[in-house]
């Protein structure tokens, strides 16, 4: 096996599992995700149970349109005082978005799970927690001109290995995580499986 089926349309982790030297074939799964967000909300989820649920559906869904196939579900949350954060729409939503972390910690979850013929092989669910400075609102529509409709693509309105660095004072946590796969704990599970060499 050269290769795996990624049950998403993200740019940013198919360019990682490439970079890493793994095949990828792109499969966005149809999932309603603010639908099961809701769903998990009301019956008391964390955000750690809900990027997990959502990682597990995705790859589920994509299974059964690659027999035999290694299929990857990942997905992120941003949870910052309890509460959940999504990719904004727009850029008012980007905006209102970072207004509300400025200042403050927040906590990013990343999941990514395996599934094969319908049956789970695996799953890691790593976290960062990323310390937003207290930025002027001066800074924060410069950093809106110049950042464009790609953060609207990130479910914290950043990229941190672009200019969404200058976001923050402080970062703990995997760099791989934060872009939204737990990359490393994936390439062994994968090297197991014969798709990258030992």
């Amino acid at each position: 096996m050269s290769g795996i089926v990624l049950a998403s349309g993200s740019k940013t982790r198919a360019a990682m599992l490439e970079r890493a030297g793994v095949s990828v074939t792109l499969h966005p799964a149809a999932v309603d995700e603010e639908e099961v967000k809701l769903s998990c909300r009301a019956e008391g989820l964390s955000a750690d149970e809900v990027a997990e649920a959502l990682a597990e559906l995705k790859a589920q869904r994509v299974t059964r349109h690659h027999p035999g196939a290694l299929v990857v579900g990942a997905d992120q949350m941003l949870e910052c005082d309890g509460q959940w954060f999504d990719k904004p729409a727009t850029r008012d939503g980007a905006r209102d978005q970072l207004r509300a972390l400025r200042g403050k910690p927040h906590r990013l979850i990343s999941c990514a799970v395996v599934v094969r013929d319908g049956e789970r092989l695996w799953h890691q669910t790593d976290r960062a927690r990323l310390h937003m400075r207290p930025f002027t609102d001066a800074f924060l529509d410069d950093y809106l001109d110049q950042a464009g409709e790609d953060i609207l693509h990130s479910v914290g309105a950043y990229h941190l290995e672009g200019l969404g660095a200058q976001l923050f004072h402080r970062v703990e946590g995997d760099f791989f995580t934060i872009l939204g796969l737990p990359l490393l704990p994936l390439l062994g599970f994968l090297r197991v499986h014969g798709v990258v060499k030992e």
